[in-house]
């Protein structure tokens, strides 16, 4: 086998540090590939520990903050029936 293979034009390429690249690439990709997944279980691991220490269920916090946002919207509508009598959102 031919250490190095010549193509077109004459340019050279060392096969064997070519495929050690190759193989060198291919490591460190799957390293970093698990290392990648060690942080994102340890961040989803911190992040429920947090969640578990909450007062508030953070659903909860989200159903009881959007039936605030209703209330006060609706507030805000009346008030300004209120200011403008006759008129209706309908044209």
């Amino acid at each position: 086998m031919a250490m190095y293979q010549k193509f077109m034009g004459g340019f050279e390429v060392n096969r064997r540090l070519l495929g050690a690249g190759v193989v060198l690439t291919g490591a460190g990709a799957l390293i970093g590939l698990a290392g990648t997944a060690l942080v994102g279980a340890a961040l989803l691991s911190a992040g429920r520990g947090w969640v578990q220490k909450l007062e508030t269920a953070p659903t909860e916090l989200a159903h009881r903050t959007l039936n605030q946002a209703r209330a006060a919207s609706l507030a805000g509508l009346e008030a300004w029936r209120a200011e403008h009598p006759g008129m209706t959102s309908h044209n």
